[in-house]
């Protein structure tokens, strides 16, 4: 069975990184494919029903020759390629199901009526509140004539203006008047896609309460175990609110109770990724399993001392079934309150078929159990493979059985009178005899434990710590390539951080959040508050942690090739003792430590125009320096800045900004501009904002140079010409769009091969469009323009296009954006002179390469396509 949900979980994964889902030949092919392998495996394994009992064969069967091992070998790749087709076509065939309810594209922007009730725990953020919305029935004519199946999950948000946010119970059923669109997140190269998760999640709108003065309570709520379970939630997370009010650490305490991980401050998540101990703060199978074991400890108790009609209990059915029983049935219901995400979820299958196992009294190896959890969790959620947190559980694990397992601890010297409690706790049933031989399993004997008290005790306690350091390190290791490339950096500090938080987290802070929600008042509150007490002393010691100067190795995100190459070494350094050349596995690791440079050739320079909605952000890179030209949206909006530009530059290796230029005050500019400032390393702060304006002094206590920018402005980085042609020096005059840095960039010039040039825009309107054309319109040539003021009507005047004369123009909108960027007759414009045309809202970011005499250009939707992903004419 490992065999065969492995490959299952290689064909979902594949089926994930598709642009398309198959069509019918491709299903035929697969089918075809699925049969011949299944026919194959039958006939070269024969009657073996296990891995394990070939290997038994191969062992003690002299005539198992080579030809026999070669059958036996392209029998279990043929398990493995007819299971991936399985599990290719039933994501595939999923998927069809989730893609078949769409909202049509002409309903888009429209004020509709639905009905329905809200399904989930509301978020609540500064200005409102989101949640899922599970639709009833659509109001209107135009519902009983659409061609499609209509979504009946949606997110909405409901923003508090005039009036204060109504109660939102979860099975509250509304009559909302909302205006939605199709599932739409920003595209950006190696960051996390936020339409994978609405898909995942079953959500195929999103949008907002159009008109809540309107919005009418109706009668009678729903009901239902999904609807319990989240009025559970709620009613727990009010409760916590209660008590701890604005604590700084609620947040935690509300996530480690419920799962809702919103209310955590971006100080503590900023702790905690730093520390690597991010973990904590979500409901995982460590916490799950505290609950199952204490549980399963109360109700095997009871059982023990119960009778009935002067009949033990025990005798009836045995103690052990009963605390396994009551253990699952903790789990479940502590699941329910998790929101069953993939790492509570793994955990939970894993108990269900231990479970089974002892009723059915059959035993189970450690890798079967995880093999059938694997195979569950994605029967159930086919895209919990593109989730970061599926990837850290599952391999977490494995690490962990690895190094409970693989490494021999006893000796054969053994006396044979031992109790079972000197023999090594770690040791399974399923684990072999001195001498005996089992799928993989490693030969050990009983070691001698020294019978004399202390120094007994002793042992036994440099044992367990052992145990724990070399899971520790393993886990370490092996988590240490995802980390790299899911969140671009590994937490050195982390071993060190998790011996003092996971006991303390599980042994103190879980047990007294989870008791407080069976306490009553005011026990309830006494058990939370020490609960928080006990999260400001472990925010103090990883506040330490933080500080060592080595705590965190930042790296680009890997590739394929530095990924595999790493995985190889975290095996390799993982495998038993005695194993062959094990002083090479580190140098496995040196593409994934040791990056090759990825900035361009020394004169030329890579421009990314970022999609972060409406707004702009640009980034510059040449071969040892780069330039970001504004940072998008702040907290007052999207935060994209915090969102999108910070993760990015943090993934593609920018630990340090040798300029940051925010054209304006404009708030789609430079909102984010301090979250940059936060994050990254500035050399220089370069500007077109007034004087009062705190992004300075901001800048200033960073350590950054400030200048304020003005044409006549030139430098020149690895052979890259820099040059800002507006505003003129002086005070800042008039309203923001008409100061707004104008930013030029220039291959060097080589014979034979002509510059390419990029001329950044920002808002400038048409009036300082015509003053540039008039002083020197050859100084505006540019084979790539960003589009100025994203595209309005007040902008892209024809002489300033035809002074530019662009090859490439980069519109940088929203999706749907209120301001309906860009205008139709601009872009007619542009479309007019057969300019190469990319907007953020339909292509994703946009990245240019540029070099003397050559020019390419990649969009995220084109190189990065998946198949939820709309087809760039409904955008």
């Amino acid at each position: 069975m490992r065999a065969m949900w492995c490959g299952f979980a290689l064909g979902v994964i594949l089926l994930q990184r598709q642009a398309a889902l198959p069509g019918w030949g491709a299903w035929l092919g697969l089918i075809l494919v699925a049969a011949l392998a299944a026919g194959l495996a039958v006939w070269a394994l024969g009657g073996a029903t296990s891995l394990d009992a070939v290997l038994d064969a191969a062992e003690h069967s002299p005539g198992f020759g080579i030809a026999r091992r070669w059958r036996i070998a392209s029998g279990w790749a043929a398990v493995w390629l007819a299971a991936s087709c399985v599990g290719f076509g039933y994501a595939a065939w999923r998927a069809e199901l989730r893609l078949a309810d769409g909202l049509p594209a002409a309903w888009q922007t429209r004020d509709l009526d639905v009905s329905g009730y809200i399904s989930s725990l509301p978020s609540y953020g500064a200005n409102g509140a989101s949640f899922l919305f599970r639709v009833e029935s659509w109001g209107g004519r135009e519902a009983s004539t659409a061609a499609t199946r209509l979504p009946h999950l949606i997110q909405l948000s409901w923003v508090a203006r005039e009036t204060p946010l109504p109660p939102l119970v979860p099975g509250a059923r509304w009559r909302l008047a909302v205006r939605l669109k199709r599932p739409h997140g920003n595209g950006n190269f190696g960051l996390r896609d936020a339409e994978a998760a609405w898909l995942a999640r079953g959500v195929r709108a999103t949008g907002y309460v159009s008109d809540p003065a309107h919005a009418r309570r109706l009668p009678v709520d729903a009901d239902g175990v999904g609807v319990r379970i989240e009025r559970a939630r709620a009613a727990l997370r009010e409760r916590i609110v209660a008590v701890l009010g604005d604590a700084p650490h609620r947040g935690i305490v509300i996530a480690l109770a419920t799962g809702a991980q919103d209310s955590v401050s971006d100080a503590d998540w900023r702790l905690m990724r730093n520390t690597g101990t991010s973990h904590l703060v979500a409901i995982s199978g460590l916490h799950l399993a505290f609950v199952a074991g204490l549980a399963g400890w109360i109700a095997g108790a009871l059982w023990r001392r119960a009778r009935w009609r002067g009949v033990e209990a025990p005798l009836v059915v045995p103690a052990q079934k009963v605390a396994v029983a009551g253990a699952l049935l903790a789990a479940a219901v502590y699941a329910a309150l998790a929101g069953f995400n993939v790492p509570v979820q793994r955990a939970l299958w894993m108990l269900a078929v231990v479970a089974l196992a002892l009723f059915t009294g059959r035993e189970v190896a450690r890798s079967h159990v995880l093999g059938w959890a694997l195979g569950l969790v994605l029967l159930r959620d086919p895209w919990a493979v593109t989730a970061a947190g599926f990837w850290l559980s599952f391999c977490a694990v494995a690490a962990i059985l690895f190094a409970a397992t693989g490494v021999p601890r006893l000796r054969r010297d053994a006396p044979q009178d031992l109790s079972p409690d000197e023999i090594d706790p770690m040791r399974d049933r399923d684990e072999p005899q001195p001498g005996a031989r089992t799928g993989g399993a490693r030969r050990f004997a009983v070691a001698a434990v020294p019978r004399g008290g202390w120094r007994r005790a002793a042992q036994r306690f440099a044992s367990r710590a052992g145990d724990s350091a070399r899971v520790q390190w393993a886990v370490t290791l092996a988590l240490a390539p995802l980390t790299a490339y899911w969140f671009a950096q590994i937490p050195l500090i982390g071993p060190v951080a998790n011996a003092f938080a996971i006991p303390w987290v599980s042994m103190l802070v879980t047990p007294m959040v989870i008791g407080s929600a069976a306490l009553p008042a005011p026990l309830d509150a006494l058990a939370l508050r020490a609960a928080h007490t006990c999260l400001d002393w472990l925010a103090v010691v990883l506040g330490v942690l933080e500080g060592v100067p080595w705590a965190v190795l930042r790296l680009p995100q890997p590739g394929a090739w530095p990924l595999a190459c790493a995985a190889v070494g975290v095996a390799w350094s993982l495998a038993p003792r005695g194993w062959p050349l094990r002083w090479l596995a580190p140098f496995t690791w040196l593409p994934l430590l040791v990056p090759a440079p990825t900035g361009a050739p020394p004169g030329a320079f890579r421009l990314t125009a970022l999609d972060i909605g409406q707004g702009t952000s640009v980034l510059v890179e040449t071969a040892r320096h780069s330039l970001l030209f504004d940072a998008g949206p702040g907290p007052e909006s999207t935060q994209a800045g915090e969102r999108i530009v910070v993760p990015y530059l943090q993934a593609h290796g920018v630990t340090r900004l040798d300029a940051l230029m925010i054209s304006h005050d404009d708030s789609d500019h430079s909102g984010g501009a301090q979250a940059v400032l936060d994050s990254i390393g500035v050399g220089q702060f370069v500007a077109g904002i007034l004087p009062a304006h705190a992004l300075w002094a901001s800048a200033r206590e960073k350590g950054a140079q400030t200048v304020q920018c003005a044409a006549g402005q030139r430098w020149q980085w690895d052979g890259v010409d820099f040059e800002v042609l507006w505003p003129d020096p002086g005070p800042l005059a008039g309203k923001p769009n008409a100061h707004c840095c104008v930013l030029r960039v220039s291959t060097a010039a080589r014979a034979g091969q002509e510059p390419v040039s990029a001329l950044i825009a920002a808002d400038i309107e048409a009036g300082v469009e015509r003053t540039l054309v008039a002083r020197e319109p050859a100084q505006l040539r540019a084979q790539v323009l960003v589009v100025p003021h994203h595209g309005s009507r007040t902008s892209s005047t024809e002489p300033f296009l035809d002074s530019v004369w662009p090859l490439v123009a980069l519109f940088q909108v929203g999706y749907l954006n209120r301001f309906h960027h860009p205008h139709p007759g601009v872009y007619a414009r542009y479309a007019a002179r057969h300019i190469v045309l990319a907007r953020s809202d339909a292509d994703g970011a946009a990245r240019i390469e540029a070099r003397p005499g050559a020019l390419a250009i990649e969009r995220f939707r084109d190189t990065a396509r998946r198949y939820w992903m709309d087809p760039p004419e409904q955008n």
